[in-house]
Parts: C-alpha cells; structure tokens; sequence
C-alpha cells in the first residue's frame, strides 16, 4: 500500500513539472502576443487551489481603432489554477469562438491575432518542454552523469555475438558511429534498430588495449519486430560484465509467491530443490525452467539459521513463454570502481552535450512512434500513467540524478507527441495555422469540427490501449 502511495505522489509530483512547463510556455507567449488568459490550470476538473492575477493593464484598442460594442465589466486577471485530476493542464485564452467578446476587448482575443503570433503560442508549450529537457540534462553534464561502462561478460559462443566476434572483456566504444560511453548508451543505440533490416556496425576495444579498437558487424533482419518486451542486448547475446550476485532476497512484492511462501528481505537462497544456487542469475534461471511446481528452497536466514520453505511460483508469459515467477528482487549491489563511469563537462559547455542529447532523444522517440505506426515495434510497448507512476516513484528511489533523467526524457516525449498533426494536440492546431498562412484564409470550420472528433477518437483509443497495456504488466 506504502508503495502504491509513493507511486502515485510521484506521478503526480512528475506530471506536475511537466504540464506546469508546457503550459508556461503557452501562457508566457499568449503574455508577450497581448492575448489576455483567462485561466492557466494544472490538472482537469474541479480547481482545488485558486488564485487570481492581476488584471490586465491594456483594456482599450491600439491606436485610432473604432469602437462598437463595449463590454459592461472589465477584464479580470489571470485565474491560477490547480485542479483534482493531474493528468494534464491547460491555458484558457479570450477567444471569440468560446462566446462573445465585446469590440473594446477584441485585440486582446487570441483568435484576433496574425496567424504567426497564433502559431508562436501554440508551439510554445511544446518548445518549453525541450527547452526543460535540455536545461535538466545540462544540469547532469554538469555535475556529471554516471554509468556502468560498457565491458562485455561471458559471451556464448552459439549466439549472434558470439559467431560475429565479441568475446568477454571486449569494451563496446561506438555503435553505428556513435559514441557508446556507457551501457545505457548501449541499449539506446540498439533499441534505435529495432524492426530495421541491414548491418549493427560495432567498434570495440579489446581487453588491456589503450587505443585499438576492433570492428564488428551483425547483420539483422526485421529485428525484433512486433516483438512484446524487446531486449536488443540479450537477443544479440551481449551481456554485461556484471560483478557476483549473491542469491539474496532485497525485495518482495506484496501477495506473490515469495511472501507467501514465507521468505524475508535479506534472505540467502542456498539450494533450489536438490541443486545449490550459485548466484542470483542462476537462481531465476531455476525459478523460470521450475514453472508453477511446488519446490523446497534451502535459506539462511540473518546469516545464521537455516531453514527450509515451499513455495509455488506462478506462471507469467516472458517473451511468448510461460515462466514461474516468485516475486522478489535482488539485494542491489556495488559496482567496482573499474566498473564505474562519469561523464561531465564544463559549466560554460555542458549545453552541447545536452542538446545533442535533447536531438538523439528526439530522433529516437520519432523513430518509435513511426516503427509503432508501421507495426515493426509491437503497441504493447506503450505505456500509460501507472507504469509512469511506478517508474517515477524508483527513479526517485534511486537519487536526484535518475529522477531529473526521467523528467528531461518523458519532457521531450511530451513535446513530441504533442507537435504531432493530430486535431486537438498542438500540432493539430499548428497544421491548421500552416494552411492558413499559405492559403491566406482559415480552415473551414467544419472541417475542423470533423478533424476534433478525429483527434479525440484516436487519443482516447491510445489512452484506452496505454492503460490496457498497464493493467497486463501487473
């Protein structure tokens, strides 16, 4: 229960940040076009926290304007909202198309507006999201981000790797000509692959070598395609050279197998049946072949006690198989300090860093999307709030520095979708002004009420499948 608490203060604290930005980034445009905002709110729904700004300041037309009808009150400031429902946000401008609008008022309406100032306001939101992303990582480079570095482990001589010519103690320098300064640069540049035919073109350096380096290359097919939980590294055969693992319990999940077949954090497996557990690895890979069988586990308990337990792990699906699960985690573990790798930089250059981060970011994630759309990466890799909800709250677990890389990653993530010419989103609106801009007229407003009910058919179809996707991890 604590746990579920967590999760959702932390989605709530993470979405917060985000929408807060994006919708800034809207509002502070709108500010600088003279477009009075009615309301800026955080959250759908019923405001929970109100307060309201100060009015604004130019309430009559520019110039020599001639005015019709006036309006019987004035203009009241900005509502600063928070709401119940934290799943978004939103900026409320003065708009003739949302109810009247008297003529002493119309300069500040946002449909009055030349077609660039609208089209400024509108990818603000989305470009304060990049702007987020790009600030969080250049704080990161700043203080220096820390990895694992990329030394390969055991390699088994009948997978990809193995027949292409990695080895154990290999360091992966760059892949496909990019740079690879840790094991999440790894992954990053093979998850781009994913669905894609041709060559993965590897640079390595052999083990005790200061500057050779070695080249690699591993020919794909529709790699991966449409596959549920794609993992590159593992497909390929490329391991970390992970440091021992000691069989030993550091976490359990609530109801499942291990909690209630009585073990407790800190626990030692020492036997699985009548086979010795050498480590944490070979621990899972008994757990899964076992299935939902019955079995008697050796433990020592607190250092000490021995003792034995029975406990029946249940059956989950893995990559299309059906494996036992027992529910627990293992103990975390000190990397070596040779193991270890932080990169940083200046203050005064951290920012080209970043924003090469911010663009491959972006690249990748437009990728995704376009192999989802194709069906080279499976939609069951889509994720909605309660999976963001449970990775927030462990990168929050895990330091400062795992939550602000979380934050920098989803921003970007935002600002994609959003940019997206889909009705309703930014980019639906943005479409709508680009046509404008060349066609002299706006978009007829049919033809906008056709593309709205589009737009929200395929969100919520999304949303509905994201949140589908959620409940099937669980």
């Amino acid at each position: 229960m604590i746990e579920v608490l967590q999760s959702v203060v932390a989605l709530i604290v993470t979405l917060s940040i985000l929408v807060t930005f994006h919708e800034f980034g809207h509002y502070y445009v709108a500010r600088l076009c003279n477009v009075h905002v009615l309301r800026f709110s955080v959250g759908f729904g019923k405001p929970i926290f109100m307060k309201r700004g100060r009015a604004p300041a130019q309430v009559s037309p520019p110039g020599d304007q001639k005015i019709g009808t006036r309006s019987n009150e004035p203009l009241e400031g900005t509502e600063f909202a928070v709401a119940a429902i934290p799943l978004g946000g939103y900026v409320k401008m003065l708009d003739e198309r949302d109810g009247f609008v008297a003529d002493d008022q119309l300069h500040l309406a946002f449909n009055r507006k030349p077609v660039l100032q609208r089209i400024a306001i509108v990818a603000a939101g989305p470009i304060a999201n990049f702007l987020l992303a790009i600030v969080a990582y250049w704080v990161l480079f700043t203080v220096g981000v820390s990895g694992i570095s990329p030394i390969l482990g055991e390699i088994s001589p009948d997978t990809l790797a193995g027949k292409g010519g990695f080895s154990q103690g290999q360091e992966i320098v760059s892949i496909d000509g990019k740079a690879t300064q840790s094991w999440s640069d790894v992954n990053l540049a093979l998850f781009s692959r994913i669905g894609e035919t041709g060559n993965v073109s590897f640079q390595v350096k052999p083990q005790g070598a200061s500057d050779a380096t070695q080249s690699i290359t591993i020919p794909i097919t529709n790699w991966l395609a449409g596959a549920d939980n794609p993992s590159p590294a593992a497909d390929l055969g490329l391991q970390l050279n992970y440091p021992s693992i000691s069989a030993i319990i550091g976490g359990l999940v609530e109801g499942e197998a291990a909690a209630r077949g009585g073990l407790h954090v800190g626990d030692e497996i020492l036997s699985f049946g009548n086979y010795p557990v050498e480590d944490w690895s070979d621990l899972v890979s008994k757990i899964h072949e076992n299935g939902d069988s019955t079995v008697e586990l050796k433990v020592l308990r607190g250092g000490a006690t021995e003792l034995t337990l029975y406990v029946k792990p249940k059956l989950v699906t893995r990559d299309g198989k059906k494996v036992g699960f027992l529910g627990a985690s293992r103990k975390s573990v000190e990397w070596p300090e040779e193991m270890k790798r932080e990169v940083s930089y200046p203050i005064y250059s951290a920012w080209i860093p970043a924003l090469e981060k911010t663009w491959s970011v972006t690249v990748f994630t437009l990728s995704s999307i376009k192999k989802m759309i194709e069906g080279a990466i499976s939609t069951k890799n889509l994720s909605g709030p309660i999976t963001i909800a449970k990775v927030a709250n462990a990168t929050a677990q895990s330091g400062l520095e795992s939550f602000v890389g979380f934050i920098a990653l989803l921003s970007i993530s935002l600002g994609v979708l959003n940019l997206l010419p889909i009705p309703i989103l930014d980019g639906g609106h943005l479409l709508y002004y680009f046509v404008e801009l060349i066609t002299k007229r706006p978009v007829p407003e049919k033809i906008q009420i056709w593309g709205a009910q589009l737009g929200m058919f395929i969100i919520v179809g999304v949303m509905l499948l994201a949140f589908y996707n959620d409940l099937m991890r669980l």
